[in-house]
């Protein structure tokens, strides 16, 4: 815990010097590990994968805050933090997924990957536009908050995807869905 907070307090001076500097910042080592997103972030969603091997499980989570200030059909505000937790979905003895009474797969209770994209002002600027996502960061990390030493580059050609709902495939239908159109 110590070592997480230490190292969070070093990307963040890092950043607010880089900012003062007038030095445009990006790079996965920008987004910090959310402590217990599980309990304080509100999930939103879950979706199953079954194009996984093996087939998975996604939780998804938006920080209060964010959720709180957020406005259908806008652009998320600054300081907006998606979670996507992802756990094997339970397999039948063939390696189906296990589903429940809904159709749902049935999740384990092992966490397998936990990927964090972040919106910040000024995130990003130095990429190339074919590249970046606005202001969007991600990271990837294990189920203990340890970095995940890999390119994002997948992420941010995904996202592309999902241009006109600022880079996110499920906070926006979700936000524009319980705030209304």
């Amino acid at each position: 815990m110590l070592r997480q907070k230490n190292r969070w307090r070093l990307s963040l001076a890092t950043t607010v010097t880089a900012l003062m500097a007038g030095i445009a910042i990006a790079g996965p080592e920008n987004v910090e590990f959310p402590e217990n997103y599980a309990s304080t972030f509100v999930r939103y969603t879950t979706v199953d994968k079954p194009d996984r091997d093996p087939p998975i499980v996604r939780f998804m989570y938006i920080n209060a805050d964010a959720l709180a200030t957020a406005q259908p059909n806008e652009p998320l505000p600054q300081g907006t933090i998606v979670v996507m937790e992802d756990h094997e979905a339970e397999l039948t003895d063939n390696g189906e997924p296990l589903r429940d009474a809904n159709g749902r797969f049935i999740p384990t209770d092992e966490i397998t990957n936990v990927f964090v994209q972040q919106k910040e002002q000024g995130w990003g600027e130095e990429y190339s536009e074919e590249k970046r996502n606005g202001e969007w960061e991600y990271a990837w990390f294990q189920p203990d908050g340890t970095r995940q030493d890999r390119s994002m580059d997948s992420c941010f050609e995904c996202h592309q995807q999902v241009a006109d709902q600022d880079f996110t495939f499920t906070a926006w239908p979700f936000i524009t869905r319980i705030k209304g159109e």
